[in-house]
């Protein structure tokens, strides 16, 4: 059975990798070329990968890069728990404008590929979460954006909505109506 599952999102993936426990701990395979390539239906080459810390009630995001720069993730948390979100901002995708979200954490291991042309953000649910992320192109800042996290036309439902903490950049993101992609 593939770890692989469409999430009604185009291109974008969840993938539930299988766990193998015992009493001395686990093991899976957090990425296999082959395998990764064959489930999204093309070859992928990552160029870079990230490493985040965040503290409870951090939110990140919603950010994207504009093309030539456009950059696929893979991303996971690796300790405590996120509350991670995408949007769609393909202009030719029937699904412009909608938004997938799901819980990514130590404790589930799920993984979301998110292709070229999504804006990503995530909140922190647990006191600190770590996430990982690989990316297909490398970080550009002049092709760097980002949307408005609380944007009324995307109606993203954030868990602790209350006493957020976001970057200055990130509070004066603009609109989905507004926004460059």
């Amino acid at each position: 059975m593939s770890p692989f599952r469409e999430t009604g999102l185009s291109g974008l993936w969840l993938i539930e990798p299988r766990i193998h426990g015992d009493e001395r701990g686990f093991f899976y395979e957090s990425f296999h070329q082959q395998q990764f390539d064959a489930a999204i239906g093309r070859h992928v080459e990552f160029v870079q990968d990230n490493h985040s810390r965040s503290s409870r009630g951090v939110l990140r995001g919603l950010h994207y890069q504009l093309p030539p720069q456009a950059q696929g993730k893979l991303v996971r948390c690796v300790a405590g728990e996120v509350f991670d979100v995408v949007v769609d901002l393909r202009r030719d995708s029937a699904t412009f404008g909608r938004h997938f979200g799901t819980l990514l954490s130590a404790a589930n291991h799920r993984q979301l590929w998110i292709p070229e042309g999504f804006a990503h953000g995530f909140v922190t649910l647990s006191e600190h979460a770590e996430v990982l992320y690989k990316t297909t192109a490398y970080w550009s800042p002049q092709h760097e954006r980002a949307l408005r996290w609380d944007d009324p036309q995307l109606a993203i439902a954030w868990p602790l909505c209350d006493g957020l903490q976001l970057s200055a950049r990130d509070r004066a993101a603009p609109l989905l109506a507004d926004a460059e992609y």
